[in-house]
Formats: C-alpha cells, sequence, structure tokens
C-alpha cells in the first residue's frame, strides 16, 4: 500500500535523523562565514533598536550600508514576550513563516521559499537543510539576526528566502548576573540561570556561564518535553591584539508523545476531517524523540593595525538522535493507515573559516576589502528499525485507537542496508567582496565566492556521491545616500547548491539548484535616529526545485520545477516615542510556478506581525505590552477543502520592578483563543492546531 506521507517529512538537515526509510536527503553544508561579532553582544542593539552585526554581508557593513533588508530579534523582546524557542523567535519576524509541520520537526519560509541558511556566530549548526529538529532554545544567546533575501557572498549557496543567524552571548568585561523562573499552564516550569563577568583583576580572562531548564506538558494530549542547556564560554587577551574566545553548549531536547506526520486533514476520498477538540494527537505514549547536541567553537582575532583585522574560527558538532515513532498515512472511516519505526543517528561536523579585512585607497577614495577561506565536512550515521522489512512495518489500526493513544508499539527489531545512512559530505570555498566608494554618497558592493563540494557514501540505499567544483557565485549591490538619515540601494545575487533528492528509480539525484534574486528598498532613521524604517521590492526565480512525487520501490522521487516570487516588505524597528517600543512589520509575497499559475499556496500572501511595549509615564516601574500577527488564508496545492482561514492572534505582557534587583511579569498568549492550524507546508494534508489560551508567570533577579 502507498504511503502519503507529506514531502516535509522526506527532508532532513545534515545532522536530522529522518525515521522514514528509502527517503530522500536534502543535505547541504551550512555556509562558515562569521556573521556576527562582539558590536551586538557588547550593547549595540539597545531595547527594540536592534542593530545586526556590521559583518552581515562579511564587509563591516552597518544596517543603513546594506544593500538587503535586515531584521533584528533583540534580548529585550525576547524577555518581554517570555519567547524561549527558535519557532515563537521567528514568529515574530516580518517576512518569516513558521512551518511546524510535526511537534518536533519545524521549516521555516521567507518571500515565498524554504529557509535553508542557519549559522551561531556564522557557523552553520544543527540543521544546515530546511529542517528544525525539536526546540533550538535562546537562552545562549544574545539576538537573532535574519538577512532577508539571498547572499551569494556569503552563503555562496542556497534559496533565495533568508538567512538566520544566532548571536551568542559572550564573557562581559563587569560582573553581571541573572536568574528567572517560571510557571504556567499545562504545568510548564522553567529556570534561567546567567553569570558573566572578569575572572582576573586586570579582567584579561572573562567567562560566563548559562544554565537552562525547561519542562512541561502541552495542549496536545500525551505530549511532553524536557529541555537542558549548558553552556561555558571563555576569553582571553593574549596581548593587546590578539583576543581568543572558546565555549562549549550542551542541549539534550528530549519529547514524548511526538508525532511524526500530524492529524489527517482529509479521508482517503479527499473530504475534509474535522476535530472538534484541538488537544488531537496522533502521538503514543511510546513515541519519543530524543535530540542531544554538543557544540564548541574556538575563535581568534588579531588586529593587525590600521583598521586591518583577520579572524580564524573552527566549529565543531556532535548530534544524536533516538526516536520511536507512528505515522498515519490516510484514514477510511475507523481504520487508519499506519506506519511505525525507531531509529539511531549520529552526526558529526566540522566548520572552520579564516578572514582577513580592512579598508584600502585607490583612485584617491578610501574602500573596504574582505577575502577568505572556509571549510565544513559532515559525517552522518543512522539507522532505521522496522517490525516487517517486506511491508516496511505498514498495518491497519482503529482511527478512534490511534487518538485514545491505545495502538500498541510493534517490536522494531529488522533493519537493512537499505534502512541505513552512512555519508559524508564536504564544502571548500573562497571568497572575496569589496565596498567601493564611488562618490561621497554612492558605494557599490561586489564580490564572489567559489565554491567547490564532494560527498560520498549510501543514504537508504541511494548512492549519494556527488562532485561540484569551482561553481562561481557572485554578488553585486548599490547604495546611495539621500541624506545622513536615509539611503536607496539594490542588490543582486545568484544561487547556487548541490541537491541530493532522488529524482528517478534509477537513484539519480537533482540537477543542482539554481536562482537569482534582486531587491531594491529604501532604508531610514526617524525620531530623531531611534526608530529605523525598511521598504523593499524584491524578485526571485528559482530552478530545479524538487517536488515530491510518488513512492517509486518504497522510496520517495521527486520532479524538478521552476518557481517566480515576487513581493513587498515593510519594517519599523525602534522607540517611537519615549517609553514607547516597537518592531512591526507587513509582507507581500506571490509565488508562481513555471506555467504562470500561483504556486505553494501554503504559504500566506499578506502577512503582518507586531511587538509594541510602553512604559508607563506616571508608574515606570510598570510595562505594557502587545504582539499581534495576522495572516491570510492558505491551503492545500492540490486539495482547496484543506485550508486555514485568515486569522490573527493577539498576545499581552506587563511587568513590574520591584526594586533595582527583583521584578515580575505576566504573559498571556492567544487572547482570544483563536482555533488555527500551524501550518499546511509543502501541499502537507496532515496538520496541528495551536496553542489556546494560555499564561506564565515569571520572576527574575538581576544583579
Amino acid at each position: 500500500m502507498k504511503r502519503h506521507i507529506p514531502a516535509s517529512l522526506l527532508l532532513v538537515g545534515a545532522c536530522s535523523a529522518l525515521p522514514l526509510a528509502h527517503a530522500a536527503d536534502d543535505l547541504t553544508l551550512p555556509a562558515t562565514e562569521i556573521v556576527s561579532t562582539n558590536e551586538s553582544v557588547d550593547g549595540v542593539s539597545q531595547g527594540y533598536e536592534g542593530k545586526a552585526s556590521s559583518t552581515t554581508t562579511k564587509l563591516g557593513l552597518t544596517d543603513k550600508q546594506t544593500p538587503q533588508a535586515v531584521t533584528t530579534i533583540t534580548r529585550q523582546q525576547l524577555d518581554d514576550f517570555k519567547i524561549n524557542g527558535i519557532k515563537d523567535a521567528l514568529r515574530a519576524a516580518p517576512s518569516v513563516t513558521v512551518e511546524q509541520t510535526e511537534s518536533d520537526r519545524t521549516e521555516f519560509t521567507s518571500r515565498g521559499f524554504d529557509i535553508n541558511t542557519f549559522e551561531f556566530d556564522g557557523m552553520g549548526m544543527p540543521f544546515t537543510g530546511t529542517v528544525l529538529v525539536g526546540e533550538l532554545d535562546l537562552a545562549e544567546y544574545e539576538q537573532v539576526d535574519i538577512l532577508h533575501g539571498a547572499n551569494g557572498l556569503m552563503s555562496g549557496a542556497g534559496n533565495p528566502s533568508a538567512t538566520v543567524n544566532f548571536v551568542r552571548k559572550r564573557p562581559t568585561d563587569t560582573f553581571q548576573a541573572q536568574v528567572g523562573t517560571s510557571v504556567g499552564s499545562w504545568d510548564n516550569r522553567r529556570i534561567d540561570v546567567d553569570v558573566s563577568g572578569p575572572l582576573t583583576d586586570s579582567g584579561n580572562v572573562r567567562g560566563r556561564f548559562i544554565y537552562a531548564h525547561d519542562k512541561g506538558n502541552s495542549w496536545m494530549d500525551r505530549y511532553s518535553h524536557e529541555r537542558n542547556i549548558a553552556a561555558g564560554l571563555l576569553a582571553f587577551d593574549v596581548t593587546d591584539a590578539d583576543t581568543v574566545t572558546v565555549g562549549f553548549s550542551q542541549h539534550n531536547s528530549d519529547s514524548n508523545g511526538s508525532t511524526w506526520g500530524n492529524l489527517p486533514l482529509a479521508d482517503s476520498s479527499g473530504n475534509p476531517i474535522h476535530y472538534s477538540s484541538r488537544s488531537s494527537n496522533i502521538g503514543q505514549p511510546w513515541t519519543y524523540w530524543n535530540l542531544h547536541t554538543q557544540r564548541a567553537f574556538v575563535e581568534l582575532k588579531h588586529d593587525f593595525g590600521n583598521d586591518w583585522n583577520a579572524t580564524i574560527t573552527a566549529s565543531g558538532v556532535q548530534e544524536k538522535q533516538n526516536t520511536n515513532m507512528l505515522y498515519v498515512g490516510s484514514v477510511d472511516g475507523d481504520d487508519a493507515d499506519a506506519y511505525a519505526n525507531h531509529t539511531s543517528t549520529e552526526a558529526h561536523q566540522l566548520l572552520g573559516e579564516a578572514k582577513v579585512q580592512g579598508p584600502f585607497s585607490l583612485f584617491g577614495r578610501e574602500h573596504e576589502l574582505t577575502f577568505g577561506a572556509a571549510y565544513g565536512r559532515t559525517h552522518l550515521k543512522g539507522h532505521e528499525y522496522d517490525e516487517d522489512l517486506a511491508n516496511f512495518s505498514e498495518f491497519h489500526t482503529s482511527w478512534s485507537g490511534v487518538l485514545a493513544g491505545n495502538t500498541p508499539m510493534p517490536s522494531f527489531g529488522v533493519t537493512s542496508e537499505d534502512l541505513s545512512q552512512n555519508f559524508q559530505d564536504t564544502q571548500k570555498s573562497l571568497f572575496a567582496g569589496a565596498r567601493f566608494s564611488l562618490a561621497d554618497d554612492l558605494h557599490w558592493i561586489a564580490g564572489a565566492r567559489i565554491l567547490s563540494a564532494d560527498g560520498k557514501g549510501e543514504s537508504y540505499g541511494a548512492d549519494h556521491s556527488t562532485r561540484e567544483h569551482g561553481k562561481v557565485t557572485p554578488y553585486t549591490g548599490l547604495v546611495y545616500d539621500l541624506n545622513d538619515a536615509w539611503s536607496v540601494y539594490g542588490s543582486w545575487t545568484k544561487i547556487y547548491a548541490p541537491q541530493y533528492n532522488v529524482a528517478d528509480a534509477n537513484d539519480k539525484p537533482l540537477d543542482p539548484l539554481e536562482g537569482k534574486s534582486m531587491e531594491v528598498g529604501l532604508k531610514g532613521s526617524v525620531m530623531d535616529e531611534r526608530l529605523h524604517v525598511t521598504a523593499a521590492v524584491f524578485k526571485t526565480e528559482q530552478r530545479n526545485v524538487a517536488v515530491a512525487a510518488d513512492f517509486v520501490n518504497g522510496r520517495q522521487q521527486y520532479t524538478a520545477d521552476e518557481f517566480k516570487s515576487h513581493g513587498v516588505e515593510l519594517q519599523a524597528t525602534g522607540e517611537v516615542m519615549p517609553g514607547l517600543d516597537l518592531l512591526a512589520g507587513y509582507t507581500y509575497v506571490r509565488i508562481d510556478n513555471d506555467d504562470g499559475d500561483r504556486a505553494r499556496k501554503y504559504v500566506p500572501s499578506h502577512a503582518l506581525r507586531g511587538m509594541v511595549t510602553y512604559r508607563l509615564p506616571a508608574l515606570p516601574q510598570m510595562k505594557v505590552g502587545a504582539r499581534v500577527s495576522w495572516q491570510t488564508k492558505v491551503e492545500n496545492d492540490d486539495n482547496s477543502a484543506i485550508k486555514q482561514n485568515a486569522y490573527g492572534l493577539v498576545d499581552l505582557m506587563t511587568s513590574y520592578d520591584i526594586d533595582s534587583n527583583w521584578s515580575t511579569s505576566l504573559n498571556l498568549n492567544n487572547v482570544t483563543d483563536r482555533k488555527y492550524l500551524l501550518s499546511l507546508y509543502n501541499n502537507a494534508t496532515t496538520a496541528s492546531y495551536g496553542a489556546p489560551r494560555n499564561l506564565t508567570a515569571s520572576v527574575t533577579w538581576k544583579y
């Protein structure tokens, strides 16, 4: 019997286990650029006035000098609205759509395309494809930067969507400490500890320790989670010109009652299935998804003088996953076509980059140059265990029994070479870029990256070999300063990425993903440069996009398609007036296929996002705020009966500073108790419901 499994379940990052036999992999090594430096963590971002790293495009540019739209989710915004995970954080980002297809796997889109460039201080782990496994806790990060559109100079690969960079907290020059506790609906509990400061009298050695524990149940039947995070960082001023920073973190994410796929939204005849309770869940008492990740990095910064500097960074990651999963493919009355398995996966990744940057003079003007080299290697090994190798552990069971959590666990004792992964990917690249001052108010940004990619091994019985050498990705942009506060810009880049999705029964992979991205816009500052606004118009084209087709011999096959998108983005961030902080944005996007018909209807055409807080003048110890989001209707591309009508969500917050050390806060989410589906990503015929109205109370001590 054919398993109707959504294509979203068939994508996996370089370190993400995929509990599905014979599924193709979407594996690309990450970019290894240093996207963020100490500038952000040293306090450049103040309140809601987000300042992305000046090295976002590797050229030492400010936001105003960057020919692309940029969004920064600051630590203040995360704290105000008790945003602890990346899914909730990116739901606040204008232009980003969070596609939570399962309880423990999530995709993200921007401008109509999957986001597949995620970086940690420029090093791209843990989800290097399009899938986040588990929840990435934000305890160890100072802010999240989102660079809109493709960045060919920085990453040299990927879709024309966005680059997301997580900026680590760094050791501070002065002592500081913070302890936070919170309790919330469904018995959710959390504690955060963050201590930082100098370790020597001279301050030439500094350290930081971060710990978080998050545990609780869910509005979904039988689902629960536990996250434990510990991170330590040390910074050494070896000389006046040399600083070495080392760090290590352990991130354990364990969940029970996990879902693989979700609630079927249509039966085997295509008729809609309606659920009276948003707590319905196909996860069973025996299903779980455990993800344990270790990251280590070392960074050397050297100042040559005369504004020239160099950065050498190396990062290593080990990720282990174990799962027991149940998938429901189709429902006919009370008969459910189900599939179950156990998976065990381990992945190792090594990333490195060396970069040199500084000014130079030419034709009587000063310009800026950046050049360097990057290396990345991923090795993944995994096994799947089924009950019945001949039928891929497919079985029929009671649909009402699934919803009640009464489906018994099969015996997972059968495996084979066709149910295993063992492959290695390697990427090497050289890059160079410059910002030329053509006139006092006109600047030209130009650069290119040369990329080579090699793959070897096997994945679920398919050959993983690939060889792409000498692929050049150019990038260019212009910025014209209208005055000190306003500028107009335009940028263009090509896109290139190897693919491993199988195109036919002979295991031939799809041709590399290619395309181009163009953007023009206006940036400015008002309110004495406290409020920053951006207006952008973009157009993107992408060829050889993997689209899930049929199963052949138990293996998912893909076809290649071509998509084009265009749209508008508006954004405002900063302080509107004393005490009133704002992050707000509007996005319009239209995606068409090669025939000119609207495609990817799971992406909302119009979306609004906003966060606003106000410190009361008559009672300055108190702050009140609201977070709003709204989007237009989305639907399945093949079955218009599977849809989510337009909806909006409202969250409220209030906080009170008891004294200089103690504060308390209250957050009420989904105030109107709106019932809505989380995602219809990638033609999904399954989905789950978002959280109903819920409450979180917190107490924080700071020193």
